[in-house]
């Protein structure tokens, strides 16, 4: 039977494939619209398998809100270039994942994935997408905040992707856009010190005290050297140790005097550090990390001087952010 233009751009609209694909495949299916649209799935499947050890690390991230503003989703959708990436067709399917997300709202990834979608489900539609535009296309990431209203931010380049979670209702929308872009700009791998995992604290503790070891050492070196009239540029590592003998600066003898004399200084130094010294310079170190890297204690970059917590109690008495999601093609 004779494929009118008619035809093809009926299933171009249906499926959102190319013309000529549309117009083959209605042709191999003889006018069969549903045989076409099988033909398409395949033909989607075919380059994605093909293209399944590809890197896909461009595409888009976005995040998006419910009606209600108690439940926000974000999520990462990959393709293989930025060219892709900007395509309208790409940016419109991954929308449409959110959307359903938001309005399903999966408990996980391989849930959102397995949602029904345009007589398929989601990862069935990311294959016919791979087919559609020729590169790899998958959901990559999805994560969710449910609370007592939630703010998200993406941004311009849909690059990075944001969502806050409040422990009040009708929280302003600036106020949670400030929040959310503060999350987009700063990274914090928290909401506050209490969400930190233990694991993570005693880490940072166990580097804060190792740094303030170190850094007790070194200073205590350094004055000895400079007691012993040594200048600090060549005493600093064996490469300048030897840059000084080439140049004449020191004498061999010079150099060893001050080899032994590091090693002599820092054992004594190391062996009698005070523990109570130690510990209260490494807390405070500890809490410097609690302030750069939770959201609740870093400083407002829209109102420096300020935390964020501070900002939330100005803006209503008692108001918290209790979580925070984070998505980035960047990362």
């Amino acid at each position: 039977m004779a494929i009118t233009a008619q035809d093809v751009n009926k299933l171009r609209q249906m499926t959102g494939a190319g013309m000529m694909d549309c117009k083959k495949a209605l042709t191999e299916a003889e006018g069969d619209f549903d045989k076409a649209v099988d033909l398409l799935r395949k033909r989607g499947q075919q380059i994605a398998s093909k293209r399944a050890d590809r890197e896909a690390k461009e595409g888009v991230a976005l995040s998006k809100a419910s009606a209600d503003n108690k439940f926000a989703a974000a999520i990462i959708v990959n393709c293989e270039t930025d060219f892709v990436a900007k395509n309208e067709s790409f940016v419109a399917f991954a929308q449409s994942v959110l959307d359903l997300a938001v309005e399903k709202q999966p408990a996980t990834l391989e849930a959102l994935l397995a949602l029904p979608m345009a007589g398929a489900t989601v990862a069935e539609e990311a294959t016919r997408n791979s087919g559609v535009i020729g590169e790899k296309v998958e959901v990559s990431a999805y994560n969710f905040i449910k609370a007592d209203s939630v703010a998200t931010y993406i941004h311009f380049d849909k690059r990075l992707a944001t969502v806050v979670g409040f422990n009040q209702a009708g929280v302003d929308a600036q106020v949670g856009k400030d929040c959310a872009m503060q999350v987009a700009a700063m990274s914090p791998v928290a909401v506050d010190r209490e969400s930190i995992p233990q694991a993570t604290i005693d880490h940072e503790k166990e580097v804060a005290i190792e740094k303030t070891k170190e850094d007790q050492v070194k200073s205590a070196v350094e004055a000895a050297l400079k007691k012993a009239g040594f200048n600090l540029y060549i005493a600093e590592n064996e490469e300048h140790i030897n840059e000084g003998i080439m140049k004449g600066n020191i004498t061999e003898a010079q150099a060893q005097e001050i080899r032994d004399l590091k090693a002599k200084v820092a054992a004594e130094k190391a062996a009698n550090l005070p523990a109570d010294m130690v510990e209260k310079i490494a807390m405070g170190r500890l809490n410097k990390f609690f302030k750069e890297a939770t959201l609740m204690e870093q400083e407002s970059v829209k109102e420096p001087k300020k935390s964020i917590a501070q900002v939330l109690e100005a803006a209503s008495k008692g108001l918290k952010a209790t979580a925070l999601i984070r998505l980035s093609l960047n990362a």
